[in-house]
């Protein structure tokens, strides 16, 4: 019912042998790119961070505008906030999920 020791081996070191060939690629490509490091990460930080809050920031200086030009009952400036604040998170997450979609397709090229 259970394969061979000698072939489950032969299998596990090839397994073993792949894995550790593209950890050796990565590797050697990370240091080929010396550029992406710390700082880039931090740099990566900061623009998503940048991406939240420059559209908040937007929509609260329009809704300030606004209740100044046009009061009302609702406060547009907690509104646009808001608005700026969802736009910002979903601009975030779009650019994020790119970068993770291209991380991984190097990745899986880099395997192959």
């Amino acid at each position: 019912m259970s394969e061979d020791p000698e072939i489950r081996s032969a299998k596990d070191r090839t397994h073993f042998s792949r894995e550790v060939g593209a950890k050796a690629a990565r590797k050697l490509k990370a240091r080929r790119n010396p550029t992406q490091g710390v700082w880039f990460g931090l740099g990566m930080m900061g623009l998503i961070g940048w991406s939240v809050v420059v559209p908040a920031l937007l929509g609260a200086a329009l809704g300030i505008w606004l209740d100044n030009r046009h009061p009302g009952r609702h406060s547009w400036t907690l509104t646009l906030l808001i608005v700026g604040l969802v736009i910002g998170c979903l601009n975030a997450w779009h650019w994020v999920d790119k970068q993770d979609k291209e991380m991984r397709e190097e990745q899986e090229n880099h395997d192959q």
